[in-house]
C-alpha cells in the first residue's frame, strides 16, 4: 500500500472517529446561538406591537397559538411541548424507528420555526426545552455520515446533541453533563462519557467566541446570612417550591381530572379551536399583568436578581397560569425559562416573610426549587442555576433546596419529563 493510500485511509479515520462529533458539536453551538437570536427578536416583535396597541394581544396571541397548534399536528406531528420527553424517549425505546419521527430534519425545522413564531405571538414558553431536542436532532442526522459497523453511536449521539443544547442554551456547561447523567440517561455509559463531555464542549466555545463569557442571569452578590435564618429560609421555601411545582407537574399530567369537561371534549375533537380558547387566557392574564407574564419570563427573573425590580405579589400567579395555558395546547415551547420566572416571582413573595433577608438569595433559591419540583432532577436544578447567577456562594444551600422540594414534588407527581416520554413510547 503506497503511503497516499495510507495518508488516506488514515484522515479517514480521523474524520469517522473525530471528524463527524466535531463538526455536528460546532454546528449545535452554532444553531444554539442563532436560535436563541431567533427567539429574543421573535420577542422583541411581540414587546413593539404590544406597546402600540396593549390591548392587540387579545386577537393576535390567541391567532398565533391555534396557527402553530394547526401547523404542529399537520405538518410537524413531533415538535410538539418542551422537547426533552422526545429526547429521552428516543433513548430509551427503538432508536432508529423513534429517531426518525422525533429527531427528524422536518421536526427539526417546525421547532425551531413555530416555536419563534409562538413566542412572537407572546406564549410563556422558553427556548431551552427545544434547544434539547434540536441539539439531539442535529447529532442524530449525522448518523448518516457514519459507514456501516457504527451503530452504537446512535444514542451517543442523540444524548451528547441534548446534553450539548442545553448547555449552549444557558452557557452552562457542567449543567450540560450533570442533565445527560440524571434526566436524560438511565445508565451514563463510560464509552458516552467522552463523547458527551467532548461534544459539550465544542458547542460551549462556539457559543462563547459569539456571546462571550457570561452568564445567564449575571454575577449576583449574595451578602453573609445567620445560619438560622438561611436555614429556616431553605426549608420553608423549598418546601413551597415542592407544592408549586408538584402542583404544575399534576396539572399538566391530568388535564382531564381538573379542566371542565367541555374544553376536554373541545381538546380531543377540535384541538386547534381549543389551542385559541388557550391563546386567549394566555392573552387576557398577560394585559391584566400589565405584559409581565407574556413571553419566557427572563427580563422580570433577571430585574429581580440584579436591580431589585418590585413585581407584584401576583406575578407567580399570573405567571403559572400562562404557563399552563400555553403548555396543554401542545405547541412547540420549553417551560425551563418560564420555571425559573415563576420561582423568581415566589422568591420576590418570600421577601414579604423573610424582611431582613437578601432578596436576590432567596429569587435564586425559589427558582432552584421550583426548576427542581418541576423536573425533579434536583442536581440538574442546582448546577444549572448556580452556573447562571455564579452562586457558588450558595452551593450548599441550592443544593439543599433542590433535594428537599424535589421530594416534596414527588408526593403530588411522577417525574414530568419521563412520564411524558412514555406517551411516545406506546404504539
Amino acid at each position: 500500500m503506497s503511503l497516499y493510500q495510507l495518508s488516506k485511509s488514515h484522515l479517514r479515520r480521523l474524520w469517522v472517529e473525530y471528524g463527524i462529533l466535531w463538526s455536528g458539536a460546532v454546528i449545535v453551538g452554532l444553531v444554539a446561538v442563532l436560535y436563541a437570536q431567533a427567539i429574543e427578536l421573535g420577542f422583541g416583535v411581540f414587546r413593539s406591537i404590544e406597546h402600540r396597541s396593549p390591548w392587540l394581544p387579545l386577537l393576535l396571541t390567541p391567532a398565533v397559538c391555534a396557527a402553530c397548534v394547526w401547523l404542529t399536528r399537520r405538518y410537524f406531528p413531533g415538535s410538539e411541548g418542551s422537547g426533552i420527553p422526545q429526547a429521552i424517549a428516543t433513548l430509551h425505546g427503538d432508536t432508529a424507528e423513534r429517531g426518525s419521527t422525533l429527531l427528524s430534519l422536518r421536526v427539526l425545522l417546525g421547532k425551531i420555526v413555530l416555536s419563534v413564531v409562538a413566542i412572537a405571538g407572546g406564549m410563556t414558553i422558553g427556548r431551552e426545552g427545544p434547544t434539547v431536542q434540536i441539539g439531539a436532532a442535529i447529532m442524530y442526522n449525522l448518523r448518516r455520515l457514519y459507514p456501516s459497523g457504527y451503530e452504537h453511536m446512535e444514542r451517543r449521539l442523540i444524548l451528547a446533541g441534548a446534553a450539548a443544547g442545553l448547555a449552549a442554551a444557558f452557557n452552562t456547561p457542567l449543567a450540560g453533563i450533570v442533565f445527560a447523567i440524571e434526566e436524560l440517561s438511565r445508565s451514563f455509559e463510560q464509552r458516552a462519557s467522552g463523547v458527551v463531555i467532548t461534544t459539550i464542549i465544542f458547542a460551549g466555545l462556539v457559543a462563547l467566541s459569539i456571546n462571550g463569557n457570561y452568564t445567564y442571569f449575571g454575577s449576583i452578590a449574595f451578602p453573609g446570612e445567620t445560619s438560622g435564618r438561611l436555614i429556616l429560609a431553605v426549608i420553608v421555601t423549598a418546601v413551597l417550591m415542592g407544592v408549586a411545582g408538584g402542583l404544575f407537574c399534576w396539572l399538566i399530567l391530568n388535564p382531564t381530572r381538573w379542566i371542565p369537561p367541555a374544553l376536554v371534549t373541545l381538546r380531543a375533537e377540535r384541538p386547534v379551536v381549543f389551542a385559541a380558547v388557550c391563546g386567549f387566557i394566555v392573552a387576557v392574564i398577560g394585559v391584566a399583568a400589565g405584559g409581565a407574564t407574556f413571553g419566557s419570563g427572563y427580563e422580570q427573573a433577571h430585574g429581580l436578581l440584579n436591580d431589585g425590580q418590585g413585581l407584584s405579589v401576583f406575578y407567580p400567579f399570573l405567571k403559572f397560569a400562562s404557563m399552563i395555558g400555553s403548555y396543554l395546547p401542545g405547541l412547540p415551547g420549553g417551560i425551563f425559562a418560564p420555571s425559573l420566572s415563576i420561582g423568581a416571582g415566589f422568591g420576590n413573595l418570600l421577601h414579604l416573610l423573610f424582611g431582613g433577608t437578601s432578596l436576590p438569595m432567596l429569587v435564586a433559591l425559589a427558582m432552584v426549587g421550583y426548576l427542581a419540583a418541576v423536573t425533579q432532577s434536583p442536581i440538574t436544578a442546582f448546577v444549572i442555576v448556580m452556573e447562571m447567577v455564579d452562586g457558588h456562594a450558595l452551593v450548599i444551600s441550592l443544593m439543599a433546596t433542590a433535594l428537599i422540594a424535589s421530594a416534596v414534588s414527588k408526593v403530588f407527581a411522577p417525574p414530568l419529563y419521563e412520564t411524558l416520554a412514555e406517551r411516545y413510547l406506546k404504539p
